[in-house]
């Protein structure tokens, strides 16, 4: 596996942070930021199913409504307008 080397600058605070994970983990730097990355990838950028993202951002199911709305739309559609013609 090739590597690449990566110089990055840190603010203080996050400095502090990184210092505390090596000591409470043992990992080294190159270690948290892989991992970091890691993590990152699969909560933003790792390619997945339209339906994960969209339960994961809780888009399905925000709304109120029978469960079989997709199958039953053109019935409860049919009756509405006949309730309106009435």
């Amino acid at each position: 596996m090739t590597e690449s080397r990566i110089n990055a600058r840190l603010d203080r605070a996050t400095a502090r942070k990184l210092a505390l994970l090596k000591r409470r983990t043992g990992l080294t730097t190159s270690e948290i930021i892989r991992d970091a990355l890691e993590k990152l990838y699969q909560e933003v950028g790792a390619p997945s199913a339209a339906a994960a993202i969209l339960e994961r951002s809780g888009f399905i199911g925000c709304a109120a409504g029978p469960e079989d709305l997709s199958a039953s739309y053109k019935r409860l559609q049919g009756e509405t307008l006949k309730r309106k013609a009435t």
